[in-house]
Order: structure tokens, then C-alpha cells, then sequence
């Protein structure tokens, strides 16, 4: 049986407060997820205290790295089932949230999402990071550009760094080989 308590005591074992209203916004986007995994295809992890530690608490450790100040501009590059952009939204809600996904009909799941927990400051867009950054419109205008699971690292910091703009930062994602993807993107970095 799911229990709102697992999550707040999940997060605070990682040294974050949630408030009653962020626990049941977490709570409401987990059932929501796994009832849209049934016919549609989110997550491959679906038990209640994976789905805490592996989604909401992976994603929540990007304030490990950032300090967010409030009203930090923000992009999620492959957002899927909308991870990290939501709990990020979710745990910082001064924050403006792009998600961009290149499947559409994930974006329509997560514009449902972003109705019924009342996120503000948060839309979704249907295109390739590669598609859009050709554009030209949101080059160089994100604090913070945040990818999960999406691609090797040289891949992604063509796909992400251009659209931080100077002084932003970009988090990616990264457990396994994530020292030898770091070596392997110098020449992107630099770039």
C-alpha cells in the first residue's frame, strides 16, 4: 500500500524538507504516472519505494549541485515522464520549467500532470533539441539546462549547452561510466 510517509521520510533521509502540499503533489504525480503506464509506456520501474528513490530522489539531488534562488529559468532536454522537471518544479516552485520532449503524446501526459497538481510557470514543447536549437529562439536564454537518461554525454552537451546562457549551468544526469563519458566529452565542452 503506498504511503504518503515513505516519501517524506525517503527525502528527508537525503537531508530535504517537504511540506504537506509538495508530498501530495509527489504522491498525485506518482499514481498518475503509473496509471498511465498501463497504456502507455513511461517507466520500466513501477514499484512505489523505487519510483521514490529512483525518480523523485534522483531527480531532487540536482539541488546538490545548484543552489536555486528562485525564479532560475530552466530547461528539461528528453523530459520523458517528466523527470527531473517536475519534482524539480515540484521542490522549487519559483522556478519557470520548459520540458521538451520529441514525443508528443508524453507532453500531452504532462501538460495533464500540470493541471491537476496547479504548476505554474511550466510548459511543455514537442520538438528535438536538435530541431529547436536550430530555431534559434531559446539559445543562450536557460540558467539551468537539466537532461535524464537521454544520451551519452559528448551527444548531450551539443544538444544542451547552447541553450545555457553565460554563467547557466548544465546537469546532466550521470551514474554508470560517468567519469569516462566526462573524458570522452572534453572536446564538446570546450567547444
Amino acid at each position: 500500500m503506498e504511503d504518503k510517509l515513505l516519501i517524506v521520510n525517503r527525502f528527508k533521509g537525503c537531508g530535504i524538507e517537504i511540506s504537506d502540499e509538495q508530498t501530495d503533489s509527489f504522491f498525485k504525480f506518482y499514481r498518475m504516472v503509473i496509471e498511465k503506464n498501463e497504456i502507455m509506456n513511461l517507466t520500466a520501474i513501477t514499484d512505489y519505494e523505487d519510483f521514490i528513490i529512483k525518480h523523485f530522489l534522483d531527480s531532487a539531488m540536482i539541488g546538490r549541485v545548484i543552489s536555486f534562488k528562485g525564479n532560475e529559468r530552466v530547461l528539461d532536454i528528453g523530459t520523458g515522464a517528466g523527470f527531473p522537471g517536475i519534482p524539480v518544479k515540484i521542490l522549487y516552485p519559483d522556478t519557470d520549467i520548459l520540458l521538451l520532449d520529441s514525443l508528443n503524446k508524453r507532453l500531452k501526459f504532462l501538460d495533464e500532470v500540470i493541471e491537476k497538481l496547479g504548476l505554474k510557470d511550466i510548459k511543455t514543447i514537442h520538438s528535438r533539441a536538435e530541431e529547436l536549437q536550430a530555431k534559434g529562439d531559446y539559445r543562450e536564454s536557460f540558467d539551468i539546462c537539466v537532461s535524464r537518461a537521454v544520451s551519452a554525454l559528448p551527444t548531450l552537451c551539443e544538444y544542451c549547452m547552447p541553450y545555457v546562457k553565460e554563467g547557466g549551468n548544465f546537469v546532466a544526469y550521470k551514474a554508470v561510466n560517468a567519469d569516462e563519458e566526462i573524458k570522452e566529452a572534453e572536446n564538446a565542452i570546450k567547444m
